[in-house]
């Protein structure tokens, strides 16, 4: 099986350097040393400094542009932007192939997260033959339950992304190439072993920040239950199908009760500095650790924070800051995802979308005269029949209600000439401007082209659990119970007594003095002006006048929902594109709507719709690019051709027709 990286080398880089370190915590201080041979893993500190570097591993799906490209594009939730280095990812074109010819070096190939994962299996696989080998440290059973927890996690993003796949429980020392596929069940039976293990050998509560608990092998447990009894496994699931809904219901419980809800939604997403208290909730089950220390960054950083902005810096007034985020322009936001939400009761859509942003440097445009810190963008994420508006994009001609000064540029999601079935916004015209998802934006760089960022990527959270149980309860045919689940996110969700309802925080928020990028703008310098703004545009889109609402009003709350028969508007109106009208797939699509809502970019879309089978109906009723061309064979991956070439069968490389057999439909 052909390995991206030479683990040993990698590992051994992992030790040295602690690459996946986070400054704050003590179990990841490192002793800098640059010179190790593969001996040093036969002692006890070899061993336990391995236990520490397979953390490496979890900052991968952070690292590049496979994050997003593997898991978000193709889907309902996002469409390509303005850079196409992925869009075969999203539009699901002939190449999209087991080789996939690349449009640049940030393009995602089919191997990289095939290779990665092996990389990651074979460190486990290393770990857990040195701790059988010889360890007599103090940590036997974390440094399994660690290497059982990854080798089960890196299985089940293989089984999730491609289907079958080869196992390996040895660890590689010499070129092996004899290897066939698994099946997809036998590839469960290999991650709810391991998972089992770590669940078993992992302690309750973490020894220091970021490390593994219980916890993670429970969530993880109650996902991979949940997908063998998903819609995709349907030809061979009906034997384990009831024993596994009740242990997702069983793990998914487990870490509700262990990991309460951050208070308000928007504490998530509030990041203000490295290390600080958004990346230490309780609702945080598992996060790859990064950090500001250059000495310890690794090669890439969390990178997520490039590829969601849209273009600000072209607009007048207005030029790339730190705070503002770099504007890589991937994926841009669909209109499922701005009209999913309820926008006058939802809070989440406020709290994961910039609707303004600020000038920072003087200009003069559609005849009037701005100052840094003046409006310079306003995203209106109206509805149709709203009058107010001529055009999508307004210069200089629209309010913001607050400073009652006119903001640069609008951009309005309905003109008045628009109807229901409109999508202005998505016309190439504008392919370049679109809110924002800033779930990841990261103002703690040091300049604005920094492109590693510092923040934790959050792997796991609890939120998802209660998804978990109450799909579980669906396919069980108890809706009733689901919604119990869903309600407690809904209501999560709900605008509080008193709360802000402008107010609109990211990451861009952790800059510090130096940091916005003022020295090297165009027009004025006005120290500490950035395009950062803490305000949303919620009144001006609502059509409301400004701080008229009673936040007690309970018309204006996001209701409980009693019945899968009497939805929500905007959930029926998506109920209705999509053509469902039975009780469990109107109830499946409930709860992938109001996923997308509580957990939209958090790189689960894909695999959510792939294993439930409604990629294809979704992509095509909701992503223009995917549409023309997604099929049902596109609920899985192609295995890398890197991975047909290398391996032979009794001795001899395989033949076309051996290859194909190993390859999925489709490819």
């Amino acid at each position: 099986m052909k390995l991206k990286y030479h683990i040993f080398a990698g590992i051994l880089t992992g030790v040295a350097g602690m690459t996946m370190t986070s400054c704050s915590s003590d179990f990841l201080k490192e002793e800098l040393t640059t010179e190790y041979s593969t001996d040093y893993l036969n002692t006890n500190q070899g061993v336990d400094q391995l236990m520490v570097g397979l953390y490496n591993n979890l900052r991968f799906h952070y690292g590049f542009e496979w994050s997003y490209s593997t898991t978000n594009y193709g889907t309902d939730e996002f469409c390509v932007g303005a850079d196409g280095s992925n869009a075969m990812w999203n539009d699901y074109i002939s190449n999209l192939s087991s080789a996939i010819s690349t449009v640049n070096i940030n393009t995602t190939n089919a191997y990289d997260v095939w290779d990665n994962m092996y990389a990651g299996i074979n460190a486990a696989n290393t770990l857990l033959q040195k701790v059988a080998n010889g360890y007599t440290g103090k940590q036997a059973d974390e440094a399994n339950g660690t290497a059982h927890f990854l080798r089960g996690f890196n299985y089940f993003k293989l089984v999730s992304q491609y289907g079958g796949v080869p196992i390996k429980t040895e660890p590689s020392t010499s070129v092996e190439r004899e290897f066939t596929r698994a099946t997809a069940a036998e590839v469960f039976n290999q991650i709810e072993s391991d998972l089992l293990a770590a669940y078993s050998e992992l302690p309750a509560s973490a020894s220091a920040v970021g490390k593994l608990t219980k916890s993670a092998a429970a969530h993880f447990l109650a996902k991979a239950y949940l997908w063998r009894a998903s819609e995709i496994n349907d030809s061979w699931n009906s034997g384990t199908k009831a024993a596994d809904l009740d242990k997702v219901i069983k793990y998914g419980d487990e870490v509700i009760a262990q990991h309460p809800l951050a208070t308000n939604y928007a504490d998530l997403w509030n990041y203000t500095t490295v290390d600080g208290p958004n990346e230490q909730l309780s609702e945080i089950v598992l996060a790859a650790q990064f950090t500001s220390s250059e000495a310890t960054k690794g090669k890439y950083g969390n990178n997520v924070h490039l590829y969601f902005v849209s273009k600000y810096g072209n607009l007048p007034g207005m030029a790339r800051d730190i705070p503002g985020d770099r504007e890589y322009q991937r994926l841009r936001t669909t209109y499922y995802t701005y009209n999913v939400y309820n926008h006058l009761s939802d809070s989440r859509l406020w709290k994961s979308f910039r609707t303004k942003a600020n000038m920072n440097y003087a200009t003069t445009t559609g005849g009037m005269s701005f100052k840094a810190g003046d409006r310079g963008e306003m995203f209106i994420l109206n509805q149709p029949g709203d009058t107010r508006y001529d055009a999508v994009q307004q210069n200089a001609k629209v309010k913001d209600l607050e400073t009652d000064k006119e903001v640069g540029t609008t951009f309005v999601l309905y003109p008045k000439d628009a109807n229901a079935s409109s999508e202005s916004l998505i016309d190439d015209k504008y392919i370049q401007y679109y809110s924002s998802l800033t779930k990841y934006t990261d103002g703690s760089r040091n300049t604005i082209s920094a492109e590693p960022g510092n923040r934790d990527g959050i792997l796991a959270r609890s939120a998802e659990d209660y998804f978990f149980c109450a799909e579980a309860y669906i396919k069980k045919g108890d809706y009733t119970k689901a919604l119990t689940y869903l309600n407690k996110i809904r209501q999560r969700a709900a605008w509080k007594a008193g709360e802000d309802r402008e107010s609109h925080v990211d990451g861009g928020a952790a800059w510090r003095e130096g940091a916005l990028g003022w020295d090297v703008m165009a027009g004025d310098k006005v120290k500490g002006v950035g395009i950062y703004s803490n305000r949303s545009s919620y009144y001006e889109s609502n059509n409301l006048v400004l701080g008229s609402l009673d936040p007690l009003a309970s018309n204006l709350d996001v209701t409980d929902i009693t019945s899968v028969t009497s939805l929500p508007a905007e959930d029926q109106a998506v109920a209705t594109k999509l053509g469902v009208s039975k009780a469990y797939d109107v109830a499946m699509c409930f709860l992938l709507d109001e996923k997308t809502r509580e957990m939209c970019g958090e790189f689960v879309r894909w695999e959510d719709l792939a294993r439930t089978k409604t990629l294809v109906s979704r992509a095509k009723a909701f992503n223009k690019g995917a549409a023309p061309n997604v099929k049902d064979f596109h609920c899985l991956r192609p295995i890398p051709q890197t991975y047909l070439d290398i391996i032979q069968k009794d001795g001899h490389a395989l033949t076309a027709e051996e290859k194909q057999a190993q390859q999925n439909p489709g490819y």
